[in-house]
């Protein structure tokens, strides 16, 4: 399938955002064939683009997470500061069908942007906002980012500590953009299909606040519930042993997920002892049944510690999904370059002329029959700037005057 073919080909969207979470989303689109303009201050554009260069991140000479979120959009190097900047952007909310965003509130009128404005612009254009805490409150006009927002205001931070002592964990880089610009998706492809059955557009939005709380929703529907939280206790002394993680030979960790149910896991109890060269724990009145493995839990941790340290993860892993036991490799972000299962299913896809990779993290969905785009490379700050233009109907010379008074670059 080529792309006029796409899902959302001949769909125009207007990127007005910065860093992650709601050009995430215009990327997602991308992915399906929408022409995704990127509008982005001239000179150093989205600050995004200079996120890979902050100390603590993973050093590459490649600019790999613009790499990853710039992917198949145009970019337009325009001044919304001032009056000529905002009447160019005007013209292309009138061809526009969705117009991303997660300007700060106070700044949107002011830049020209707010809903009010360019609603009045397009009648059918699809507005999504993006926001840390939402649009009311005592807190909608507070700044934040997904380790904030996110991953420290849902619970999710301190809930995945070791134990109840140890400092809070941080979060991974776009950890929760990356899966709150599924959520604005989401809101953009509800308005496109109520825009199908009413012709007109509509105000959607999402938040970190809001996402944050639904990735972590099933502990806060448990407080919402009034349930009582105990402290967290160390690994060693975790009271579901078999759903637990141990240390291999090799340094690596496995993860255990066996008791989920505890039906299953009485099930696969005498194959699992068997797999790991413990068959007398079958009648072992310790660990015979859930209920004794779960009063004497910190025994059998440490039994299990010393069992799976004699052989590598890789080893073990092959082992207990051989007898349908759900386990999994501790991964870190490098194992994965070569991993099969992910080229199989389309999780890496190829990124011709990529800077400095061949593939690149596809969205996490497909369509059958409904193929993605082949994804294009990141452009340049104003890269697209006079095509675009010159495709709202401005001439030479006056792209020359724009770029002379530093509107466009």
């Amino acid at each position: 399938m080529n792309e006029t073919e796409s899902v959302f080909a001949g769909l125009r969207v207007l990127d007005v955002g910065s860093f992650i979470a709601s050009p995430a989303a215009a990327t997602v689109l991308s992915d399906f064939g929408a022409q995704v303009i990127k509008i982005e201050p001239p000179g150093s554009g989205d600050p995004y683009r200079a996120l890979a260069n902050q100390p603590g991140y993973p050093q590459s000479p490649h600019n790999y997470c613009w790499s990853l979120d710039g992917r198949n959009k145009r970019s337009l190097a325009l001044n919304l500061a001032g009056s000529e900047g905002q009447e160019v952007l005007h013209r292309l909310v009138q061809t526009a069908d969705v117009f991303v965003t997660n300007a700060p509130l106070a700044s949107r009128d002011r830049l020209g942007i707010d809903h009010q404005q360019l609603a009045k612009l397009n009648g059918r254009l699809i507005y999504a906002s993006f926001t840390a805490y939402g649009e009311v409150g005592d807190e909608a006009h507070l700044t934040g980012f997904d380790s904030t927002a996110w991953w420290g205001r849902s619970g999710l931070m301190d809930h995945v500590r070791p134990d109840s002592q140890s400092p809070p964990a941080r979060s991974a880089p776009g950890m929760g953009d990356h899966q709150s610009a599924l959520s604005l998706f989401g809101a953009i492809v509800t308005a496109l299909y109520r825009r199908e059955r009413t012709g007109t557009g509509a105000y959607v939005g999402s938040s970190l606040i809001a996402n944050g709380a639904w990735s972590n929703s099933c502990l806060l529907q448990a407080a919402l519930c009034g349930a009582n939280f105990s402290e967290k206790p160390p690994r060693t002394e975790a009271k579901i042993p078999l759903s637990n993680h141990y240390r291999c030979r090799d340094g690596r960790w496995i993860i255990l997920s066996m008791s989920v149910s505890p039906v299953q896991e009485e099930r696969s109890w005498p194959a699992f002892a068997q797999a790991i060269s413990h068959p007398d724990w079958v009648e072992d009145p310790r660990f015979a049944t859930r209920s004794a493995r779960m009063k004497n839990h910190e025994q059998l941790v440490s039994a299990l510690d010393d069992a799976f340290g004699i052989r590598d993860a890789r080893d073990w892993r092959d082992a207990l999904a051989a007898i349908g036991v759900s386990v999994g490799i501790v991964a870190r972000a490098e194992d994965l370059v070569d991993d099969r299962q992910m080229l199989a299913t389309g999780v890496f896809v190829p990124l011709p002329g990529g800077d400095g990779a061949e593939l690149t993290v596809s969205s996490p969905f497909w369509l059958a029959e409904s193929a993605k785009v082949t994804a294009r490379p990141a452009p340049s700050v104003g890269q697209h700037t006079d095509e675009v233009l010159r495709e709202l109907g401005f001439d030479f010379p006056h792209i020359e005057l724009l770029r002379a008074a530093g509107t466009v670059a």
